[in-house]
């Protein structure tokens, strides 16, 4: 009952506290972990140590993970957190673990992805992540959300916590591909009009993609367009998504949100069912 993560960052730091919880001896490396990625020794010593190791470090030209530590994962369990970007653009089709990868805008998270696999990791394919502090709901109250003038644009997406019961649901699960995805794809917009409905905001105007002023990054997620299906990691993990939806998911998010924070101006019906 000892993980090693790579990579402590905002997904993981959830998965590590479920572990603990449960009587797991968590190490990490990254700015909130207690080991230097690049210090080989004290890495070197705590894969000795372990028997599980997850990943969680995106690739850069390669996967950092492999190139430096692959002859030290021999005989352990192994997660990878991957990406549903690999699918590429489905044209709003949906998509399972059987389909190829690598046609995407991610190539290098194809080729760890690929990796992984051939090491025979668990490897969860994520769509978008949103949680405490990190949700649509805290665009909103930033004034930094956006509504997308894009018919038929459809997006999966995953709550954190659904993603570290996973995680933890692929412990005693065979090697393999697993979407962790809810229930529902829905255009970005409709999740927005949500956060605002509950917040009791005016929804921000529609825009066109080029007059939104998004970055690089966020203008290509709005290339892509796609619905991710859970049916396996239900079938095999026998996981079930605690938020199956994006409405349960921002109620609960709503709920510890400071009434300060909020107003109390009506709010327009939407007329976006996308």
């Amino acid at each position: 009952m000892q993980m090693l993560i790579f990579g402590l960052g905002y997904t993981a730091k959830v998965v590590a506290s479920e572990l603990r919880a449960s009587g797991w001896t968590v190490r990490a490396t990254g700015s909130d972990g207690d080991l230097a990625f690049a210090d080989a020794e004290s890495v070197g010593a705590a894969l000795t140590e372990t028997s599980h190791v997850l990943s969680s470090v995106p690739p850069g030209e390669s996967d950092a993970v492999l190139g430096r530590y692959r002859n030290k994962l021999g005989g352990k369990w192994l997660g990878y957190l991957s990406s549903t970007g690999v699918y590429g653009d489905t044209g709003g089709a949906w998509v399972d673990e059987s389909a190829p990868i690598g046609s995407g805008r991610r190539g290098a998270r194809s080729e760890a992805d690929a990796a992984w696999l051939a090491l025979g990791a668990r490897v969860f394919r994520l769509p978008g992540i949103y949680g405490p502090e990190r949700s649509p709901l805290d665009r909103v109250l930033a004034g930094s959300a956006h509504r997308i003038d894009s018919p038929g644009q459809v997006f999966s997406r995953v709550h954190v916590a659904d993603i570290a019961s996973g995680v933890i649901a692929g412990l005693i699960a065979p090697p393999g591909a697993y979407n962790l995805a809810d229930d529902l794809p829905a255009s970005q917009n409709a999740v927005i009009e949500e956060a605002c409905r509950l917040l009791g905001r005016e929804p921000p105007p529609l825009t066109s993609l080029e007059k939104a002023g998004l970055s690089p990054a966020a203008r290509a997620f709005y290339l892509e367009n796609r619905r991710v299906a859970n049916g396996k990691s239900r079938r095999v993990l026998g996981w079930r998504p605690l938020y199956p939806t994006f409405r349960e998911g921002l109620r609960d998010l709503s709920a510890m949100i400071s009434p300060a924070n909020a107003t109390t101006a009506p709010v327009s019906a939407s007329s976006d069912q996308r």
